[in-house]
């Protein structure tokens, strides 16, 4: 696979101690690095002594165990309520009538979605045929890993892995394909390996679905794997997240779900377990 040398632009986000108000808005094109709206943000202190206690302090796979124990309990949504769930966890925040496309950045209407070109749809980043777990309720329709997304964007993406390197995407400007893999845009790279990765703790193998894991492969296929691990930690350390990112995780967790992406509340813990 061919690779290119990749730049880090993006600023990193100050982080939020509590309940911040944010009210800049993007320069250009709106996009996902615009700020988020503002969100009862839970205090890292008291996750730590509540949500994450027993957790805290372990590393390794006593860590990764731990944390499964933790995010496995969660509210289930159907497939056909993500779609009304996008619209809260992916808003605009500079314009609530849009969601931020995930890969592209852009903001589109929220209504707008569907499966005609120029609609958004709900791409699986955790590609739904790795695990063959399709869209039934559980691993297919988990908030955590599904994102609004271009339709072609997505159709293009479709169930590669990531790695780095390929040809520009058409239409996506920042991501890149080959026949086995796909790199998302910068902005987007810490975003999809806290997924991945949390995909690879909440599915474990020991509640009828498959055991996810990622690995150092890219053509996993059927298989319930997904690669490079060695690039989506590089992408999780380059591409810290973003108040959009930690927002999101804070309306799963309030609204729907009940569970929440450790990596996003804890980048650290990535390196600790893998």
């Amino acid at each position: 696979m061919s690779r290119r040398p990749i730049i880090y632009a993006r600023p990193l986000l100050a982080a939020l101690a509590a309940v911040t108000v944010l009210t800049a808005t993007a320069a250009a094109t709106p996009g996902k690095d615009a700020p988020a709206p503002a969100a009862a943000a839970t205090a890292s202190a008291t996750l730590d002594d509540t949500y994450y206690a027993s957790a805290v302090g372990k590393s390794g796979t006593a860590l990764k165990a731990a944390l499964h124990t933790v995010i496995k309990s969660q509210t289930k949504v159907s497939y056909s309520q993500v779609w009304e769930a996008l619209k809260d966890t992916d808003e605009d925040p500079a314009n609530p009538g849009n969601v931020i496309l995930l890969y592209t950045g852009e903001s589109r209407p929220e209504d707008d979605n569907g499966g005609n070109v120029g609609q958004w749809n709900r791409e699986h980043v955790w590609a739904k045929s790795h695990g063959d777990f399709g869209t039934a309720t559980g691993p297919g329709t988990d908030l955590h890993h599904l994102r609004p997304a271009d339709v072609q964007v997505n159709s293009i993406r479709d169930n590669k892995d990531f790695d780095n390197g390929g040809s520009q995407v058409s239409g996506a400007p920042g991501n890149y394909t080959d026949a086995d893999s796909f790199e998302p845009r910068d902005a987007d790279k810490g975003d999809v390996a806290r997924m991945i990765l949390y995909m690879a703790v909440r599915y474990e193998g020991d509640d009828a679905w498959a055991d996810l894991e990622p690995n150092e492969k890219v053509d996993n296929g059927s298989a319930p794997y997904i690669g490079k691990l060695s690039v989506l930690k590089e992408w999780s350390q380059e591409d810290p997240p973003s108040a959009f990112e930690k927002n999101r995780n804070e309306v799963i967790y309030t609204q729907y779900q009940h569970n929440r992406n450790p990596f996003i509340d804890h980048p650290e813990w990535v390196e600790s377990i893998w």
